[in-house]
């Protein structure tokens, strides 16, 4: 009997001692990790929060010191003063043209090229590959000069079109992307389609671009985002003020007159809205966009 009491005592206690570990580990790697993440999460999102607050603060509180942490008082109307105290829809539309003409080019240059450096066989594929690669490590601003003395030559400086037309020839980044996306999608499906009679265009058009969808999403999202945000190409290409999209817009304005920061940080918000709206709209592809490269070719 003794003997029973001692065992079960020591399963009870190896029962408690599991359990204990069991909580020790679930804490470590699950409650440690979220409190750190949240922690860091707040202090990312405190520049948005000071802007969003700053935009509905009085002018008397904007001044005063220390600044409050949380408004006093809403004035709402500060956002409909900031679409007056500047052309916000004409730069809107400025930006929208920007978007609209970029992404449709993006899309249409890089799922050509993506498909060509990876289902059509041809000599020198790889080593062409390789130098567009290696084009992504070329800065900016080496290029610069020469891009802008082409665009100057052709008369098309205050215009749109230097913004717009590169996207056209492709971005060695997005091919990429495009070109490793289609390698994870079967030969086997463009051989059947060929079989069958279709031409190379056709098994581009019909049979693989329906597939392709989550690889355009990411290209198309991933434009959208840096032509909405562009600050340095709108400002170095385009010199006429109706021309200007909100990123150069709302830094012009700010040059040129008081800054009233509750109408700066109103307009600030209305131009982040958007972006924000996408992201949640759209976050699986973010996520894709992030682990799309990683299909083995």
């Amino acid at each position: 009997m003794d003997k029973n009491e001692t065992i079960d005592e020591r399963l009870e206690f190896q029962r408690r001692r599991n359990l204990r570990l069991k909580r020790v580990r679930f804490f470590n790697e699950k409650i440690i990790p979220r409190i750190i993440l949240v922690i860091i999460s707040c202090f990312a999102m405190m520049p948005f929060y000071w802007m969003l607050i700053t935009s509905v603060k009085s002018v008397m509180e904007l001044r005063s010191i220390p600044p409050t942490v949380f408004p006093s008082e809403f004035h709402f109307e500060h956002y409909q003063r900031a679409v007056e105290y500047i052309p916000f829809f004409k730069y809107t539309m400025n930006s929208m043209t920007y978007v609209v003409f970029t992404v449709i080019g993006a899309v249409f240059s890089n799922c050509l090229i993506g498909y060509g450096f990876s289902r059509i066989q041809w000599k020198g594929r790889e080593a062409l590959f390789m130098v567009v690669i290696a084009t992504m490590f070329i800065p900016f601003p080496v290029v610069l000069v020469a891009l802008f003395d082409i665009f100057a030559k052709l008369k098309m400086i205050s215009t749109f079109y230097p913004l717009i037309i590169p996207s056209y020839f492709g971005s060695a980044l997005y091919i990429f992307l495009m070109r490793q996306y289609l390698f994870s999608i079967p030969k086997e499906i463009s051989e059947a389609s060929f079989i069958d009679g279709c031409s190379e265009f056709q098994i581009f058009s019909k049979v693989i671009l329906p597939l392709m969808k989550p690889a355009i999403g990411v290209i198309a999202i991933f434009t959208a985002l840096n032509a909405w945000n562009d600050f340095l190409g709108p400002l170095i290409y385009i010199q006429n003020q109706d021309l200007y999209p909100l990123s150069i817009g709302l830094q012009f304005f700010r040059s040129q007159r008081e800054v009233e920061y509750s109408l700066l940080m109103a307009a600030s918000t209305l131009v982040v809205l958007p972006v924000t709206v996408i992201f949640l709209c759209f976050q699986r592809f973010f996520v894709e966009g992030i682990t799309i490269g990683a299909v083995k070719g």
